[in-house]
C-alpha cells in the first residue's frame, strides 16, 4: 500500500471496523455515506422561499428585509398565508431526506448515523444553497423538520415551544433560538440515540450562530416584532 493512502485506510478501518468486514463492504459504507450527504444537501438547497417570491412577484427575496430566504422574510413580502406555506414546505424538505435515510439505509443502522448525516446536510443546504451561490435561510424550519423525522415527539414539543414563545414575545428569532437550544436536552430526556443528541447540540449551535445578528438586535431592543 502506498504511504499516501495509509491515513485513508486507517480512517476507514476505524470507521467501519469489524473482524468480518471486507474491502467491498467498506466501499459500500463509504458510497452510502456520500450518496446520503449529497442527496440531502441538494434537497436542503432547494430555496423554497426564494422560488415562491420569485414566481409570485419577480423579486429576489435576498434583496428584501433580512435577506434570508426563510419563511419570516417571505411573510414580509407576501403575508401570513405564504409564511405558513413556506414554513411547512421547509419543514417537509428537512424531514424527507432523514426519513429516507432511516428506512432505506443499510449501513450503521444500529447507531443511527446516516439519518443524522442527512440532517446535518439539510441544515447546510438550506443555509448555504448551491443554487443561490451558497446563500440561504437560517435553517429553523428545516431543522425542526429533521428533528420531527428523528423523533416526532421531540419535534412536536420543539415546534410548540417555538410557537408559544414567538406568539407571546412577538419575536420569531427568540422563539427559534430557545426552541432549538432545548432540542438536545429534550432528545436526552426522551432517551434518544446519542447520535441524535449530538446532532441536536451541533445543529442548535449552528442555527444560533446564524442568528447572531438577530441576537445583537434583541439585546439592543431593535429586533423586528411579528406583525399580525
Amino acid at each position: 500500500m502506498e504511504i499516501k493512502n495509509i491515513g485513508l485506510y486507517l480512517f476507514l478501518n476505524i470507521l467501519c471496523y469489524n473482524k468480518n468486514t471486507k474491502e467491498g463492504d467498506i466501499m459500500e459504507k463509504v458510497i452510502e455515506i456520500i450518496i446520503t450527504l449529497i442527496g440531502a444537501y441538494l434537497i436542503g438547497s432547494i430555496p423554497t422561499g426564494y422560488i415562491i417570491v420569485k414566481l409570485a412577484t419577480g423579486q429576489d427575496i435576498r434583496t428584501i428585509g433580512s435577506g434570508s430566504t426563510g419563511a419570516t422574510n417571505v411573510k414580509r413580502v407576501m403575508g401570513k398565508k405564504w409564511f405558513f406555506i413556506t414554513l411547512l414546505l421547509d419543514a417537509f424538505k428537512g424531514a424527507l431526506p432523514v426519513v429516507l435515510a432511516t428506512f432505506f439505509a443499510t449501513q450503521f443502522k444500529e447507531i443511527g448515523l446516516l439519518p443524522v448525516l442527512a440532517a446535518v446536510a439539510i441544515l447546510l443546504g438550506h443555509s448555504k444553497s448551491i443554487f443561490l451561490k451558497f446563500t440561504g435561510g437560517k435553517s429553523v424550519a428545516s431543522g425542526v423538520g429533521t428533528i420531527l423525522a428523528l423523533n416526532w415527539i421531540v419535534g412536536l414539543i420543539i415546534a410548540a415551544i417555538w410557537g408559544v414563545i414567538t406568539y407571546t414575545s412577538k419575536y420569531v428569532s427568540l422563539g427559534s433560538i430557545i426552541a432549538l437550544a432545548l432540542s438536545p436536552i429534550l432528545m436526552w430526556l426522551f432517551k434518544a440515540p446519542i447520535a441524535y443528541i449530538i446532532y441536536c447540540a451541533i445543529g442548535a449551535v449552528y442555527i444560533i450562530y446564524l442568528h447572531r445578528s438577530n441576537i445583537q438586535r434583541l439585546i439592543k431592543g431593535e429586533e423586528n416584532k411579528v406583525r399580525e
